[in-house]
């Protein structure tokens, strides 16, 4: 529940604010305005992933889950009292930009700190389908925002939605994270493998270690980030691809409206969602590695083929069908993520790690609207993506076969003994 309420905090501007932008940003704001609403808020994730991850390694899980979920809410809730460009004029979006940057430092400290603990008490035959489960949440959390906004432009109409509909959205995100926070308040804790990483920190090598660096990446091993790293970037890719630049060229390239798109990247989502939660169960019977590898191998050569039908899709259905197959084929992948992250880092870093690997690859894929125009004159507009795509799934390929195989038997073990064992 926490990773689907923190993935509505994602995708609101995507998908909510997009069809009142002009009447709160101004007539003027362009879809490169709303490309940088998004961005606001991926960039900042990088930022909490490594800060608020160290605090998590420090401080604990639960405590630094609430401050984040604390942050979240009440960025969502300015936004949702932000008056429009008649009042402020350029600064509303200004100041959407900064409190989405800030929402994106505290949503990432909350999947650095919650995830990992999550992981650390999940029996260990089912951290992959607890993982599946998890991160499961974010597509469900895009089909839950698109059908909501659909439903509410039929309910109130463009104008009345404009005026002050889609605050309604991000008052419900700010009260779906207040009662989160209560929940955590009230019953969960840190896992005993976090309290008893105080006696593992004596070790004169590890302590040195830690002490290198209270924030950039020398205090995590090394080869495991990369490596992790170079998998996320492919991931990262496949989710601009498949869900960022399609949406937004299905109202451009297929002239879609904004309403119709939402609901046929909701379909895709639910299909995604059910995908993402077999992939990570999947994962445990045969080995983490070998499904990232087999998942990338599709990625990259059926994806950009399935890409191109979507676009040129001549009906409704026959679109959101076709976007739910390239979702599916491509970030449902994203299943045992959860887990296999929490594997490749021990105890006394595994939230910065596993917020720095998620959250510092994902910088690159999300300046797309900078390099992909760059790509278009010699790649065409089509086929600029399709070499994302591509290089998405070579990425995820590489990643994953650098790592440990954690194979069936390797992740039966307790979580601490895998992450040992896997550097």
């Amino acid at each position: 529940m926490g990773n689907w309420i923190d993935n509505i905090h994602v995708f609101l501007p995507l998908i909510a604010l997009s069809p009142a932008l002009a009447t709160v940003a101004g007539p003027t704001a362009s879809a490169s305005a709303e490309a940088l609403v998004v961005i606001a808020m991926l960039l900042g994730r990088p930022v909490g992933g490594v800060v608020l991850g160290r605090v998590a390694d420090r401080l604990g899980r639960t405590r630094t889950t609430r401050l984040a979920i604390a942050g979240t809410a009440g960025c969502s809730l300015a936004i949702a009292c932000m008056p429009t460009h008649r009042v402020l004029g350029t600064a509303t979006l200004v100041l959407i930009l900064l409190l989405r940057l800030a929402g994106g430092v505290f949503v990432a400290g909350e999947y650095s700190a919650a995830i990992p603990l999550a992981m650390e008490w999940s029996a260990p035959r089912r951290r992959g389908l607890m993982s599946g489960l998890i991160l499961s949440m974010a597509p469900l959390a895009q089909a839950s925002i698109a059908f909501g906004t659909a439903g509410l432009l039929i309910l109130l109409g463009p104008e009345r939605y404009a005026a002050w509909g889609w605050r309604a959205m991000f008052v419900l995100g700010a009260l779906l994270s207040a009662g989160m926070l209560g929940y955590y308040s009230r019953r969960v804790i840190d896992a005993p493998c976090f309290h008893r990483r105080q006696a593992d920190q004596r070790s004169p090598r590890l302590r040195a270690l830690l002490a290198v660096s209270a924030f950039l990446l020398t205090a995590l091993p090394i080869c495991s980030f990369w490596q992790a790293f170079a998998l996320m970037s492919g991931l990262w890719l496949l989710t601009s691809s498949t869900v960022l630049i399609l949406t937004a060229r299905l109202v451009s390239d297929v002239g879609l409206s904004a309403g119709t798109v939402g609901l046929v990247m909701g379909v895709a989502s639910l299909a995604q969602a059910a995908a993402m939660a077999g992939a990570g169960h999947l994962s445990t019977t045969v080995g983490r590695r070998r499904l990232l590898i087999v998942w990338g191998l599709v990625a990259a050569l059926i994806a950009p083929w399935v890409w191109r039908a979507t676009i040129s899709a001549a009906d409704v259905g026959r679109a959101a069908m076709l976007a739910a197959t390239l979702q599916v084929i491509t970030v449902a992948a994203y299943g045992p993520v959860a887990a296999y992250l929490s594997e490749r880092f021990p105890v006394q870093v595994r939230s910065t790690g596993y917020g720095s690997a998620y959250s510092l690859s994902l910088v690159t894929p999300a300046l797309y609207p900078f390099y992909l125009p760059l790509l278009e004159p010699s790649a065409g507009r089509t086929g600029s993506v399709l070499i994302l795509i591509v290089l998405g799934g070579f990425l995820m390929v590489v990643g994953a076969a650098l790592g440990p195989a954690l194979g069936p038997r390797d992740v039966a073990r307790e979580l601490d003994d895998v992450a040992g064992d896997a550097q």
